[in-house]
């Protein structure tokens, strides 16, 4: 299983991960939000809402798995989003996030 995805469980299971658009929204309103996850087949609507919103409120952004996959992972139907409100958990993903893309960059390099 993907590190990313595990990591996102053991959040859930933490009670420091709020899911679906309007908890998403309340979090980063609130200032609570340290990292906001976005599934790359997210509806254009929401996209857009919960992009501008972290925008303005100055909450990082990333793309990343399916919803699918997000509410596999999270015991839950599909998930468009997902804010982490922990900063231990925000850094570990967004640095697996960096690794990982470290890690692509090396091998499409060595092509």
């Amino acid at each position: 299983m993907d590190r990313v995805i595990s990591m996102l469980g053991l959040a859930m299971k933490a009670g420091k991960l709020r899911c679906g658009g309007f908890l998403t929204e309340e979090s980063i309103r609130s200032g609570q939000a340290q990292l906001v996850i976005l599934a790359q087949d997210a509806k254009k609507n929401t996209y857009k809402t919960i992009s501008d919103k972290c925008g303005y409120y100055a909450v990082p952004l990333q793309v990343y798995g399916t919803k699918e996959q997000l509410g596999r992972a999270l015991g839950r139907g599909e998930i468009a989003c997902a804010a982490l409100t922990d900063e231990g958990f925000a850094g570990s993903i967004r640095k697996m996030l960096r690794s990982d893309q470290n890690d692509t960059d090396d091998s499409e390099r060595n092509n």
